[in-house]
């Protein structure tokens, strides 16, 4: 017997109950990187590899975590990330996550490819909204959904820019599992091994409307999981004509807060200054995309540095423990976005999972603020971070 969820004391510890519950091809999905996950094994050894020196004898009864990001306040520095799968992993989960979020008074980021209409979300969940968004090649078709995210009343948009071309996650292909979904005879013997996801998650959405669509792409590329679209394997859009022309007709057409997702290189960072973007996102994709890439921590004091305070700086990819978001803050971030981690905890036991999920991070970065002698996020920087030595290639 695994874990159950009052025995769930860490972000890694709904990971491994996720992983009980969930078919082996969706929690991979979910969970895994692309090729030969580099880049999801360096996101977290950048963290690693970054010490805190505690400063001690300091009061710190009265430790705050609020913050003020993207125009509003915010109970912690914490948002959450768009991801497209979290509708499958629990029934309803974006409503799940969403309402979690709200509940500990922080962001919330809808993906372009989920399975609840934003409309839903918003009227269910309510809380703090944001909208991610890939470019359709059809371009009027995008300005069509940004007018129904302006519709549904969602704060912020994000527009993600690191996936101008199809990830090789080649995991999913051995598995059998793609977007949209292929029924095979791997993937239905891998279902059949978890018949609580079946009848709790599945059968409850065919019983309710039919196999689950992505319900916020524009209806010429709606289709029912099902079907087969030839070049589509991600369930994305093609994407390798965006440009940052594009960038600057979303700035004229979109009112709101306006963030730039997938930020790696300083003077990408600058063009996106340039275009009039509220915020830039650093971030690798959670190790999804581009398998050489640089951890995010790593690149955020450049991009900071390049930035200069002119609009808010966030960072995605590799956050686990409340020590990340605290390392984040102190090299620049505002904030920080979590995206596995509530999904295990969607994954795990709903919305109550999800909760605990960015609980744990609340409560960790709120204990380690007590290690280190700081009373409020305006404390933490880089005099109380250590840096390990990178080893060299040639020592091996």
């Amino acid at each position: 017997m695994g874990l159950d969820i009052q025995q769930a004391y860490s972000i890694a510890d709904l990971r491994e109950i996720a992983q009980q519950k969930l078919p082996k091809g969706l929690f991979e999905f979910m969970d895994r990187g692309t090729e030969d996950e580099l880049a999801l094994k360096r996101n977290r050894a950048a963290f690693e590899r970054i010490c805190l020196r505690p400063r001690v004898l300091v009061d710190v009864s009265g430790r705050k975590l609020q913050c003020k990001f993207a125009g509003r306040e915010s109970a912690m520095p914490l948002a959450v990330a768009p991801t497209g799968a979290a509708g499958l992993l629990s029934f309803d989960g974006e409503i799940a996550i969403a309402r979690a979020a709200a509940k500990l008074g922080i962001p919330f980021t809808l993906s372009t490819a989920s399975f609840t209409p934003m409309e839903r979300v918003a009227e269910e969940a309510g809380g703090r909204l944001w909208f991610q968004l890939y470019m359709w090649p059809d371009r009027a078709m995008s300005y069509q959904l940004v007018d129904r995210v302006k519709a549904a009343g969602y704060e912020a948009l994000i527009v993600t820019v690191d996936t101008a071309v199809t990830p090789n996650r080649e995991y999913n292909r051995k598995n059998g599992f793609t977007l949209p979904m292929k029924i095979t005879r791997k993937n239905a013997i891998d279902v059949a091994k978890h018949p609580e996801w079946f009848f709790k998650v599945f059968l409850r959405y065919l019983l309710r409307s039919g196999i689950p669509t992505l319900e916020n792409y524009p209806k010429e590329y709606r289709q029912r999981l099902s079907e087969k679209r030839p070049g589509h394997q991600s369930g994305l859009p093609k994407s390798d004509s965006v440009s940052w022309d594009d960038l600057r007709e979303l700035r004229k057409r979109w009112k709101g807060t306006l963030m730039v997702k997938g930020i790696l290189h300083p003077a990408d960072a600058q063009v996106a200054l340039e275009c009039g973007v509220d915020a830039i996102v650093v971030s690798n994709h959670g190790g999804r995309n581009l398998d050489s890439s640089i951890a995010p921590i790593d690149a955020l004091p450049e991009i900071v540095a390049t930035v200069n305070g002119r609009v808010d700086v966030f960072m995605d990819s590799g956050i686990q423990r409340g020590s990340d978001i605290f390392k984040a803050i102190a090299l620049g971030a505002k904030a920080v976005f979590a995206g596995r981690a509530p999904l295990w905890g969607v994954s795990a036991a709903g919305e109550g999972g999800a909760y605990k999920a960015l609980d744990i991070l609340r409560e960790e970065l709120d204990r380690i603020m007590g290690f280190t002698g700081c009373v409020t996020l305006d404390d933490i920087n880089q005099s109380l971070l250590w840096f390990e030595q990178h080893s060299s290639r040639a020592e091996s």
